[in-house]
Order: C-alpha cells, then sequence, then structure tokens
C-alpha cells in the first residue's frame, strides 16, 4: 500500500522543478521525442530512384556518341600525318645530299628503304651509318658510296621510274646520287600509302627535288 505524500514534501520535492525557465521545460519534449529527428532524411521512392537512373543512362550514351565522333576521324588521320611526315623528310634527306655533294665536291647519295621487319628497323639519319649495319661489307659499301643518309619505309610502298619511263617496285632498296657539278642520277620516287601517292622527282641535269601529289 502507497504512503501519500504530505503537502509540505510535495511543495519541497516541486520547489527545484519550478525554479527552471519555463522555455527549458517546454524544449525537454522536443529534444528526448522521436518525432523530431536531428537529421530527417527525405525518402527517396522507386519512381525518383528509376528517374535518376534513366537519366543517367542516357548522359552516358550521350558522352559515348560524342566521343566515338571525334575519336573516328583521328584515326583515320593518323596515317594521314604519318605519311605527310615522312614524305617531308624524304624531300629533306633528297635536299641534304645534293648541297653536301655541291659543298664537299663528293658524290653524295641518300639511300632508301622499303618497309623493314621490326627486328631490323633503324632510325633514320641525316648524315653516317644508322644502327642497321649489320657487316664490315655493308660500311664499305656505304663508304664507297658517300651514303650520307638513309630514309626507312615504315607501311609506305615505293615504286621507282627512271629516265626511260621504266617503272619498277622497290622491294629492299634504291639510291639516288648527287654530284658536285649539281648533277644526279635523276628519276622518279613513287611513295604510296593507301589511296595517296606522292612523285619525288630528281631532276638528272640539275639535281633540282620537286613533289607532286596525286591519288592513286
Amino acid at each position: 500500500m502507497m504512503t501519500p505524500i504530505s503537502d509540505a514534501k510535495s511543495a519541497s520535492f516541486l520547489t527545484p522543478v519550478m525554479a527552471f525557465s519555463p522555455a527549458i521545460l517546454l524544449a525537454v519534449p522536443l529534444i528526448v521525442s522521436p518525432a523530431f529527428p536531428l537529421a530527417p532524411k527525405p525518402a527517396i521512392s522507386a519512381g525518383n530512384a528509376r528517374g535518376f537512373t534513366l537519366l543517367e543512362l542516357l548522359m552516358v550514351m550521350s558522352i559515348i556518341a560524342m566521343a566515338s565522333i571525334l575519336v573516328v576521324p583521328n584515326l583515320g588521320g593518323l596515317d594521314s600525318r604519318t605519311f605527310n611526315a615522312q614524305t617531308r623528310q624524304a624531300v629533306s634527306l633528297l635536299n641534304h645530299a645534293r648541297r653536301t655533294a655541291v659543298v664537299s665536291g663528293q658524290a653524295s647519295t641518300i639511300r632508301f628503304n622499303a618497309d623493314l621487319d621490326d627486328e631490323n628497323e633503324a632510325d633514320t639519319q641525316t648524315a653516317g651509318f644508322s644502327s642497321n649495319d649489320s657487316n664490315l661489307e655493308d660500311r664499305a659499301q656505304r663508304f664507297r658510296a658517300n651514303i650520307v643518309g638513309e630514309w626507312n619505309s615504315s607501311g609506305i610502298d615505293i615504286r621507282f621510274r627512271d629516265s626511260t619511263d621504266r617503272e619498277e617496285y622497290v622491294e629492299d632498296r634504291i639510291e639516288v646520287t648527287f654530284y658536285p657539278e649539281g648533277g644526279s642520277t635523276g628519276g622518279v620516287l613513287l611513295l604510296a600509302q593507301e589511296e595517296r601517292e606522292l612523285q619525288l622527282i630528281v631532276d638528272p641535269f640539275t639535281g633540282r627535288i620537286s613533289s607532286e601529289e596525286s591519288e592513286e
């Protein structure tokens, strides 16, 4: 059986509680009540989740489509840039040999090598011997011919047309020699890759080099 609390004891018990500010007493239920979470999170319905996923998918597909438009032409242009770089190098080597012959007073030769295997491929040099020298006989031949530079094909077919308009496919190598007096062995080098073809015309009397591009 519970013993009733006297009025005096009740008053003494409630005195400390009533000393608190009414605002604090009103805030206590708000703090401890589960109806007021500290970080409320909005509920995401299944419809919203599907909508965001579809939007992201469409964005990814759009990015892929734009990337393919930009990449495919660049892949096709890579061979074109390689062809331009190699043909410019060939013209530069021919002009180098022509100047060297006049300045040194000795015949100067440029060697054009057909497309080489990866194991035998060497870097093109403007003078001296390249790194694919394999024996002393080849070195001696270079010295006698005074080869001042080499051009190594990389995916480009080489044909040669002589002064009699006889044309042949170069399977190994072809050499063009310039003389101190200004002349040369002459001929036309035809460098072709896919649908592009460049003619390098070497004048046999003056040694002058001209180029002309035509589609196959």
